[in-house]
């Protein structure tokens, strides 16, 4: 890949090395097909893995400060400086805040391209945050939904078609091995015998700003599911892996407290874990019941051959097809959502069965091999533009 017969040099931001693994595949990827990767990024645990992956790494934050606004000033005339030195053919934003910062630095009316992969559809789902990032867009910048729901919305609130592409965050799918089951069964307060419903995320505080009163994962709403489905007489096993994100730790303890009011002793909370893997064949099925997604964990359950059910929200139903590789049902809406996981538990075959086609769907759309060659023909078609 080249440009005036040399590789096509493109300057990704990231507001964090300590997640977003997705980004550091896509990069890795990138480097193999001979593109020049630039990383803006904070220091942090990844920094030494783009590094030995071949990526030029220039240690910034260039996050905007939302809520010490008065440092905003510095940090763009910081990213001003960085694209001056780096000169890149393209640049290419992978988060909110990320972007803001780009098309502020260059101006709308900024001559090089400028890319916003959106890693979830949370904030165009605010009219507030939808319009505020629209403002300070221009002819030069460029749209990667990570979803299909993403492109759908860019393209209703009037950005050109041609501006907008679609492309998953890929994933390393040979890394999803089944392994034996029994680990999970193993764990203080997991009763033989009975079916197990798990949930893997993080716990999201509400944010008040966008009006939210419970959880964006939906935690709150599987556990009143659960107590639908054991109050028709299905005894079963909830188990919760994942702690607080950012700091929710009271919002952690009011899910914990909550889960074991309404669900008593069949409640087991794990926290955080570096062992989901071996805890994924143990699991009859895996409930994804987010307000608000991208693909989120449903690409990872199925990966592993699951029964998954999910919410009909953001970027599940590239994955979950209902009745085809899971079930889909509405946002906040426990007694669907508990029918769901009944019928799930009731036919274990054809749920098997199901997973295994989604199985199949998940390792086609989400090689990063596959997805990270697509970029790469979004940046020739971007510069041949």
């Amino acid at each position: 890949m080249s440009v005036s017969g040399r590789p096509i040099r493109v300057l990704h931001l990231l507001k964090t090395s300590v997640g977003a693994t997705w980004a550091l595949r896509q990069v890795r990827e990138l480097v193999r097909l001979g593109v020049e990767v630039h990383v803006a990024l904070p220091e942090g645990p990844l920094v030494a893995h783009y590094k030995a992956a071949g990526v030029h790494v220039h240690l910034a934050r260039f996050d905007f400060p939302v809520q010490t606004p008065w440092r905003a000033p510095g940090i763009i005339a910081g990213l001003r400086h960085l694209v001056h030195t780096v000169q890149p053919d393209l640049i290419h934003s992978h988060f909110v805040g990320t972007t803001l910062t780009m098309r502020l630095a260059l101006g709308r009316a900024g001559r090089i391209p400028r890319i916003f992969q959106v890693p979830g559809p949370l904030h165009l789902e605010s009219p507030f945050f939808r319009r505020a990032e629209l403002a300070v867009a221009g002819p030069a910048d460029y749209w990667i939904g990570s979803c299909r729901w993403t492109c759908a919305a860019y393209q209703a609130m009037g950005v050109a078609r041609k501006h907008v592409f679609l492309s998953y965050y890929g994933t390393d799918v040979e890394d999803f091995v089944r392994g034996r089951g029994g680990k999970l069964r193993t764990e203080p307060g997991i009763v033989p015998g009975r079916p197990i419903v798990g949930m893997v995320a993080y716990m999201y505080g509400p944010k008040w700003v966008l009006g939210q009163k419970r959880g964006l994962k939906g935690h709150e709403d599987l556990i009143d599911a659960l107590r639908i489905v054991i109050d028709s007489g299905l005894d079963l096993q909830a188990v919760f892996v994942g702690g607080a994100w950012n700091g929710a730790h009271d919002y952690e303890r009011r899910v914990r407290a909550y889960g074991h009011e309404r669900l008593g002793e069949r409640a087991v909370f794990l926290g955080t874990r570096n062992d989901v893997p071996d805890l994924y064949p143990d699991l009859d099925v895996v409930a994804h019941p987010s307000h608000s997604e991208n693909v989120g964990g449903a690409a990872e359950s199925l990966l592993l051959g699951v029964p998954t059910v999910a919410t009909n929200v953001g970027g599940f139903p590239d994955v979950v097809v209902d009745g085809v590789s899971g079930w889909l049902v509405p946002p906040r809406d426990p007694p669907r959502l508990a029918a769901a996981i009944t019928a799930a538990i009731h036919d274990p075959v054809r749920a098997r069965v199901m997973a295994e086609h989604g199985s199949r769907r998940v390792r086609e759309l989400f090689d990063v091999r596959v997805t990270a060659a697509q970029i790469a023909d979004i940046y020739q078609t971007i510069l041949s533009a």
